[in-house]
């Protein structure tokens, strides 16, 4: 297994000359007790399109995912993120990085029932949450209702709701943020763009991405001690206004809105949070044209200091942002 460099004051820095094995997140499952109503909320709130269900669950996708599905919604007692699906690079991508979560213990086999993908190998990570890699997958194929007037566009643009163009990352909680960190940088090839660190140095929160995206995966320390909890999901839109008209939308339907509109002083992302009915935190984000280009990056660290200056503009950050999570723990 490749580990990574260390600079003089023990920062760890990427290894530029690594392989970079994922390709992006792919689609995701969300679990919800309350099918239809999430559903309606993805659907006439957030601009997805139904494209598939079953007995249990409703497939949903965003208009400019070339794939044919984004979210899978799951009827489950309690509301929480199920599998995040990952795309590898290439075949030979996957074999590579499925020898390196075998080699941690973490592998759970394979699967080819997923709709839409090929063959997926099943892991989690340290904190338990799970995840599918893959390399095959159907392409998103509209129909005489959505088909878009530009043929390098996934799907016609609804021009409704908050009309999230496709998913853009996922916040998980986990019970041991350096556990999770090594992980993400030494088997699944990630790098940690972001992080928010302790008064020893440790991280409490970390941000990091697969290609130049500015992040794609976070993990944030779980106040309770739990594992595998979600913190929220979040969807990309198109301009700031977007998540300005999307704010309206959900006040008038009577959506919680929980922060935000505001900007983040981390990635510098505009963003507002609101909880879709099943008690899942969504978050509405654009993060403009800031890309992460250089090969040789540093991760940027925030102290605790810093973060008590609130958001970019000044906002603080509210209290519920630190302990809700879902499944909900007393």
């Amino acid at each position: 297994m490749r580990r990574e460099a260390q600079r003089s004051d023990g920062m760890t820095l990427h290894d530029p000359d690594r392989r970079r094995d994922v390709a992006h997140v792919g689609p995701i499952e969300l679990f919800t007790p309350v099918l239809d109503a999430s559903r309606d909320f993805f659907v006439d709130l957030m601009g997805l399109r139904e494209v598939r269900r079953d007995d249990t669950s409703v497939y949903l996708h965003t208009w400019d995912d070339y794939q044919s599905w984004t979210v899978r919604l799951v009827e489950r007692a309690a509301a929480g993120i199920g599998r995040t699906y990952l795309r590898a690079a290439g075949p030979q991508a996957a074999v590579r990085l499925r020898a390196e979560v075998e080699a941690e213990g973490l592998g759970h086999g394979v699967v080819d029932d997923v709709p839409g993908l090929g063959e997926v190998f099943l892991f989690t990570d340290p904190d338990g949450h799970e995840f599918g890699l893959y390399w095959d997958v159907d392409w998103y194929e509209p129909d005489d209702t959505d088909r878009p007037a530009l043929k390098n566009q996934a799907a016609r643009y609804p021009g409704r709701g908050a009309n999230v163009r496709r998913l853009d990352h996922v916040n998980y909680l986990t019970a041991d943020v350096p556990a999770t960190s090594a992980f993400l940088r030494d088997v699944l090839g990630a790098r940690c763009t972001e992080q928010i660190v302790k008064d020893d140095g440790s991280p409490q929160a970390i941000w990091y991405n697969v290609g130049n995206k500015t992040y794609d995966l976070v993990y944030t320390e779980d106040w309770t001690g739990s594992h595998g909890r979600l913190h929220h999901i979040a969807f990309a839109t198109d301009t700031r206004e977007e998540i300005l008209r999307a704010a309206d939308v959900c006040l008038d339907a009577g959506v919680h809105i929980e922060t935000g509109p505001h900007k983040h002083a981390i990635q510098q992302t505009f963003f507002l949070y609101v909880y879709e009915p099943g008690g899942n935190r969504i978050e509405l984000c654009n993060a403009g044209a800031r890309l992460i280009l250089a090969p040789d990056w540093k991760t940027i660290s925030w102290t605790r200091e810093e973060r008590a200056k609130g958001q970019a503009w000044g906002l603080k950050t509210i209290e519920s942002f630190h302990t809700h999570g879902t499944p909900v723990v007393p």
